[in-house]
C-alpha cells in the first residue's frame, strides 16, 4: 500500500482496548470516561481486519492499548495471529504495555510468536512511579519485566521524558537498562487529550536537552538501527544497549512514517497528530466478503497526510489532537 507521497505503508497499530489500569498524567485524565464495551469490535472482528491488512501488505503488527492486556480474552486474539507469522504473511507481532500483567501473560506471548515487545516505565522510583500512574505499582512492572526475560522477550523501555519529573532521571535509567540487557527509548510529550490540571508547556522537554545531559557521562554512537518505528537510535559505548529518541516536536519523523492506527472500534488514523478518520467498521459488517472492507482501507490510506499538527504552545490552550493517547494507542 502506498500512500500519496510514495511511502509504503507496512505498519499497523491496533489499539485493542481504550481501557487501562493505570492513569498516568500525560495519557489520561483520573476520572476517565471508557466506551461501553458494546461499542468495542469483537476479538474475531479485531482478528479479520488485521488479517485484511496483512493481505495488503502490512508486515508488521502492534497491539496497543490503553493497556492491552486488561483485554478479556486477549491471548485468543494473539494466539491466532500468531498463525500469520507461521504463514510469513507477517514479519513482526508485537505489543506496548505498562507491564502490568507481564507476569502472568509473557509465557503466553512468547509462545503465541511475540519475541520483543515494548514496555512503558517513566521512572525507577516507586513513590514517584505511583504518583505519575495514579493507580500503578513499580514492584508489579518489575516483577513483569523479569517475567518477559524469562520467557525469552526481548524488552525495550518507554520513558516520557518529563521536566522537572524525571529529567534527573536519565543516567539512572540507561545504566539500569544496561545491567538489564534492555533498550531504552526516550519520547517527548505529545499534545493530546485534555489531561485535567498538568499543563503541557511544563510537562515538556525537548530531547535536545535531554540528549546534551546524557552526553556528559555516556558516548553516544550513531547507528542505522531501525524497528520500523519513528524512534531514531543510538547505542551506548560503556553499556553496549541502544538508546532511542522520539522526537514528534523538535524533529518530527513524518517523512519515513510507514504506519496506520486501528481504534477498537475499527476508526482507523491515518495520522496521530491528525483528525482525519476512516470508519472501517461498516464495512467490515456489511459483508462477510473483505471487497468492501479493502477498498475502504484504500481509500483511507489515500488520504493518509504528509505530516502531523503537533505543537506545544502556551498560546495554543487545546489540545492539538482532541482525543486521548489511550484512544489511538500512541
Amino acid at each position: 500500500m502506498l500512500d500519496p507521497f510514495g511511502r509504503t505503508v507496512s505498519y499497523l497499530r491496533v489499539s485493542v482496548t481504550d481501557r487501562c489500569d493505570f492513569r498516568c498524567v500525560y495519557c489520561m485524565a483520573e476520572d476517565m470516561t471508557f466506551l461501553p464495551k458494546a461499542d468495542l469490535l469483537s476479538l474475531e472482528e479485531l482478528d479479520r481486519l488485521c488479517s485484511a491488512f496483512i493481505g495488503m501488505g502490512v508486515r508488521k503488527l502492534r497491539l496497543t492499548g490503553g493497556e492491552p492486556l486488561v483485554r478479556r480474552g486477549i491471548m485468543t486474539l494473539i494466539d491466532s495471529l500468531g498463525r500469520h507469522l507461521k504463514t510469513g504473511g507477517l514479519d513482526e507481532l508485537t505489543l506496548t504495555t505498562n507491564g502490568s500483567q507481564l507476569e502472568k501473560y509473557a509465557a503466553d506471548l512468547y509462545r503465541a510468536g511475540v519475541r520483543r515487545i515494548n514496555v512503558s516505565l517513566d521512572t525507577l522510583d516507586a513513590a514517584k512511579f505511583t504518583e505519575l500512574t495514579r493507580w500503578g505499582r513499580l514492584d508489579q512492572v518489575m516483577a513483569g519485566l523479569q517475567a518477559a526475560k524469562a520467557a525469552g522477550l526481548a524488552v525495550k523501555i518507554n520513558a516520557v521524558a518529563l521536566r522537572g519529573v524525571n529529567d534527573t532521571e536519565f543516567d539512572d535509567l540507561i545504566a539500569w537498562c544496561g545491567r538489564e540487557g534492555f533498550d531504552l527509548v526516550l519520547i517527548e510529550v505529545m499534545p493530546m487529550g485534555e489531561i485535567g490540571e498538568a499543563a503541557r508547556m511544563d510537562q515538556y522537554l525537548p530531547l535536545s536537552m535531554a540528549r546534551a545531559s546524557i552526553q556528559r557521562k555516556w558516548t553516544l554512537d550513531e547507528t542505522d538501527y531501525r524497528t520500523g518505528g519513528p524512534a531514531r537510535y543510538y547505542t551506548v559505548r560503556e553499556t553496549g544497549r541502544r538508546l532511542g529518541f522520539i522526537t514528534p516536536l523538535t524533529h518530527n519523523f513524518c517523512e519515513s512514517c510507514n504506519r496506520v492506527r486501528l481504534t477498537c472500534t475499527g476508526t482507523l488514523y491515518m495520522c496521530l497528530g491528525q483528525n482525519d478518520a476512516a470508519d472501517l467498521r461498516a464495512p467490515l459488517r456489511a459483508s462477510e466478503s473483505n471487497v468492501l472492507l479493502e477498498d475502504a482501507i484504500r481509500e483511507a490510506i489515500a488520504r493518509k497526510p504528509k505530516g502531523h499538527d503537533f505543537v506545544i504552545d502556551r498560546r495554543k490552550a487545546p489540545a492539538a489532537v482532541p482525543r486521548h493517547m489511550s484512544v489511538t494507542g500512541g
